[in-house]
């Protein structure tokens, strides 16, 4: 250890002595389309262009024939599981590792999240888990590609073939990431993104998505859902819904930004892929850490960078590296959530309304420590450092050597 350099927080020299890099996200093409949007003298998406220009132009990007804008990435996750017909009592298995948003519209169509377990290196759901949780019950999976990774979604189709489920893509931190050559969110029957101010692209809140079927009728269905049930198609209006859905429209001023935030899309994420993979490439020959697993010929757009300790490999705890990350002048942070989401109290009590078991009382299901060992394990022993597309290289090169320096400190 004697040729390890001394760590910053035991007084050695810190790694990181200079400013990450940092840049503007919104600017003068912003500006120019809300004034456009402003000007319309309606802010209404019916009425505008603004929306209408930002879902054309994500389209073409996306080759894909349909979308629908919504005021949230939630909302799109709740539209398209409204869409797909998911109802009282059915089951839908998604990630135990996500942000809240993806089992809200689960709970709120009064269907049932059933949890599946990841696979240990990818941080997505493993296919053998996600048969294993499928009953009579069951409707569709919604899969996460987390942190930008895509998930293995070739044996995820064949499933839903198998059993007639849906698929639903949460894509809000996916943007660009491809499997095999396809786009994540054109695989499934539904692909959901957020333009939240956390995501590659923003409009401060909105979200979008994609009808995957080409079938007009599908696109009609997806579009009503997020618009009370309210059929707005050209000049005609039907305001006669013939079952309950959520307001959960887009603003033209979201548009306007949305379709200037489009044209940066491609380099942001061609330049968060590097910037990953440069960091996998300093870090990957290190025992004391495993670095996440990209899909064979796919491609991650990591909206963050995220690695798992071997602790058995280390003489420190998570707590503490992390904390030397922190003294080398590394922003980082233990895990992803706190916990698996079947172990919120929400889960635990079976509570999704005040004083009321329902929907949890129309299903079997149980959340207990340990339904998702992997799930489990990664968060207790993951480290993320969060990725901007302005980080210069020298600040890649930063985070390696401070990663680095602590890894071979306390290694075995």
């Amino acid at each position: 250890m004697n040729s390890i350099p001394k760590l910053a927080i035991h007084g050695g020299d810190k790694t990181k002595t200079t400013p990450f890099g940092t840049g503007q996200r919104f600017g003068a093409e912003e500006a120019k389309e809300l004034l456009e949007a402003l000007e319309q003298n309606t802010l209404f998406y019916h009425f505008g262009q603004k929306v209408k220009t930002f879902l054309s132009d994500f389209n073409h990007m996306y080759q894909v024939p349909y979308s629908v804008a919504t005021s949230s990435g939630t909302a799109a996750l709740h539209v398209a599981l409204g869409a797909a017909g998911i109802t009282v009592g059915d089951e839908v298995i998604t990630s135990p590792i996500t942000d809240q948003g993806t089992v809200i519209g689960i709970l709120y169509q009064n269907a049932v999240p059933v949890f599946a377990d990841l696979d240990p290196y990818t941080y997505n759901l493993d296919p053998a888990s996600i048969e294993s949780r499928i009953t009579p019950r069951t409707k569709a999976i919604l899969v996460v590609h987390l942190a930008g990774n895509p998930c293995d979604m070739d044996p995820i189709m064949a499933l839903a073939k198998k059993y007639k489920l849906k698929v639903i893509e949460d894509c809000a931190q996916a943007y660009l990431t491809k499997y095999k050559g396809k786009l994540v969110g054109t695989i499934g029957d539904y692909g959901c993104f957020s333009t939240n101010d956390f995501k590659h692209i923003s409009t401060g809140d909105g979200g979008i998505v994609t009808v995957n079927s080409g079938l007009e009728e599908d696109y009609h269905r997806t579009h009503a859902f997020a618009d009370k049930n309210y059929r707005r198609m050209g000049t005609d209006v039907s305001r006669a819904p013939e079952s309950l859905a959520p307001n959960y429209r887009m603003t033209e001023l979201q548009g306007a930004v949305g379709i200037a935030q489009l044209r940066k899309l491609e380099w942001i994420c061609e330049r968060r892929s590097q910037l990953g993979l440069a960091l996998n490439a300093g870090l990957q020959d290190l025992p004391s850490l495993s670095v996440m697993s990209i899909p064979e010929d796919s491609t991650c757009t990591y909206w963050f960078y995220m690695f798992r300790l071997a602790l058995d490999n280390l003489t420190c705890s998570r707590e503490e590296f992390c904390a030397a990350l922190s003294a080398e002048g590394i922003t980082n942070r233990m895990g992803y959530i706190p916990d698996v989401l079947y172990m919120q109290p929400m889960f635990q009590q079976k509570q999704a309304y005040l004083g009321s078991p329902f929907p949890f009382e129309l299903s079997e299901v149980h959340y207990n420590r340990g339904d998702c060992p992997n799930a489990e394990t990664i968060l207790q022993t993951a480290v993320q450092v969060p990725l901007n597309e302005f980080y210069s290289d020298q600040d890649i090169l930063d985070i390696i050597a401070a990663i680095r320096k602590i890894a071979l400190y306390y290694g075995k």
